[in-house]
């Protein structure tokens, strides 16, 4: 992505896929400048989990702080937030960006003097730390589909492609799917853009220029939240604010290597003020020695003129807080219509069971496959849904409409092979079975977060049996074995169906038709309402 002075690019570098071609360019494209970043100030955040052990019966809670009252400014520019693992930088970046469930939460986000919007994660860009794209799709497509769903209807569709810039043809690199994940969130231009650990994974080189192209855009005056768990110099330079945190707790910012070292125990100057021969020192005192060291640090800063400087300022953003009628509630808003949302997904979603031959191999030969149709998708449709995409019944009819249609064509494929060969008895609603199954297994699916069977649904399992047999052995001809023996005519009898205890009348038949329907409304409920009150705070 780049940005000149009167337009935007949502550009790939140059990268070589997967056939040995250079697949992008930079395709300039005439817009507006970017918005003016936002100021995020926080005052007095304070974030605790609670946590429970033991049985159910001696079940103790406790509760556990992350956080302990964090107060700050970060404005436009490349604000960092560092610390070592389990200090809570992910929770703070979660908090600023109106993603942290609220129950624990306490304290107070402002917006440019004003409180964070209800729907702030919308109109905010937020780029995970594991990258949520289509893999099935090309760079193009998935930022088209990005700008198709989150702009709103007043930007014509020439000025969406337009913001879409270029695409890639084929295989991506780590560092390619990063900027393509930074891509999709700058869609929108947003004041304020936050990423998790953007470097997570990536090569230093890789790390380098994705750091490198947000400070670009930094520069021109966007805001620009990350964590950051130890970066190199090079990297460390390239910031305009720091924010360390050590045990939920916030030392001053500066050095970042000097304290980061502090904080890890590994720093040089720390052992420089052991007494020499103290080398033998128990490893109780050591991490006494570090924990003393920490609070020392979150001490000095409180008491520093930088600290009380900061802390004056935000009472002046406090006094001038402006007034809004806005609900702390977080609610989801949507820039285009539901059957616009409809259509851009179903043609995603078709496009990705075409594309990925897993799936659709999966598909033509077993109905369990309809339990993966949330669980691989599980982190990219929470990603999505809460940042304003699309809405859940869009996304649930898409994964239900396409599943169906793939599942009736190649049924109707195998059945036009096999038919004649085993003479079945053919009725247009026995396809209910499959449909009831394909139901049932999208309730499973949407229920788990991993890909773990179920054994416990073997009452539905008998109801499914009784109609497909009802439905092939009634009227079918059976001769008995004198018969056979003497070559006589068959009679038409359902005694295998009277030895299994099968009614077999049309009420019967209908019976198992209708129960059924029930069951298959039934689990495309639950499967529904499993999609709609998933959770969707970290």
């Amino acid at each position: 992505m780049m940005e000149r002075a009167n337009h935007i690019n949502i550009a790939m570098i140059e990268d070589i896929g997967t056939n040995g071609t250079v697949g992008s360019k930079v395709a300039p494209v005439a817009e507006q400048s970017p918005k003016r970043g936002s100021t995020v100030s926080f005052h007095n955040v304070r974030y605790r989990v609670q946590l429970q052990s033991g049985f159910v019966c001696r079940r103790k809670t406790s509760h556990r702080e992350i956080l302990l009252d964090l107060n700050g400014i970060m404005r436009p520019g490349l604000n960092a937030i560092l610390g070592p693992t389990g200090s809570g930088k992910s929770s703070f970046l979660d908090i600023l960006a109106a993603r942290k469930d609220p129950s624990g939460l306490s304290g107070e986000v402002l917006i440019d003097r004003a409180p964070q919007p209800p729907n702030f994660k919308c109109l905010s860009g937020y780029v995970v730390q594991e990258d949520v794209v289509m893999g099935t799709l090309t760079v193009r497509e998935n930022l088209r589909f990005s700008a198709a769903l989150r702009l709103p209807r007043s930007v014509l569709q020439s000025e969406k492609e337009a913001r879409v810039g270029t695409q890639m043809t084929r295989g991506i690199s780590g560092g390619e799917r990063k900027r393509t994940n930074i891509g999709m969130e700058l869609i929108i231009d947003p004041a304020v853009l936050f990423l998790d650990e953007p470097t997570t994974g990536l090569d230093a080189s890789t790390a380098n220029s994705v750091l490198l192209l947000l400070k670009r855009m930094a520069s021109k005056g966007r805001t620009i939240i990350l964590s950051i768990h130890q970066p190199r110099y090079s990297i460390y330079r390239l910031f305009d604010s720091l924010t360390l945190l050590v045990g939920g707790k916030m030392p001053h910012n500066n050095p970042a290597d000097f304290f980061l070292d502090v904080i890890n125990g590994d720093s040089t100057a720390t052992s420089m003020t052991k007494v020499p021969g103290s080398e033998d020192v128990e490893f109780e005192e050591q991490s006494g020695s570090r924990q003393s060291i920490e609070e020392r640090l979150v001490d000095e800063f409180r008491s520093s003129s930088y600290c009380s400087a900061t802390r004056a300022e935000l009472e002046l953003i406090e006094q001038e807080k402006k007034c809004s009628s806005c609900s702390k509630s977080r609610t989801i808003t949507y820039n285009s219509s539901f059957l616009h949302q409809l259509r851009w997904v179903l043609r995603r979603t078709f496009q990705n069971l075409m594309l990925n031959p897993q799936t659709s191999v999966a598909q033509c030969f077993s109905t369990v496959s309809a339990a993966e149709l949330f669980i691989t998708e599980r982190k990219l449709f929470v990603h999505e849904y809460i940042s304003g995409y699309y809405r859940v019944s869009v996304y649930f009819l898409s994964k239900i409409l396409s599943d169906i249609t793939l599942r009736t064509v190649t049924s109707v494929i195998f059945s036009c092979i096999v038919y004649f060969m085993i003479v079945p008895r053919l009725h247009a609603d026995g396809d209910l079975v499959a449909y009831t199954a394909t139901a049932m297994t999208m309730a499973i699916s949407a229920t788990r977060a991993r890909r773990r069977p179920r054994q416990h649904l073997h009452d539905h399992h008998l109801r499914l049996h009784d109609a497909l047999k009802i439905n092939e052995f009634v009227g079918l001809k059976f001769c008995d074995e004198a018969g056979i023996r003497n070559m006589s005519a068959a009679e038409t009898n359902c005694s295998y169906l009277d030895y299994l205890g099968i009614e077999y009348t049309t009420w019967g038949l209908w019976e198992n038709h209708v129960a059924l329907t029930v069951m298959t409304f039934i689990f495309f409920i639950i499967a529904y309402l499993k999609l709609r009150y998933i959770k969707k705070f970290t």
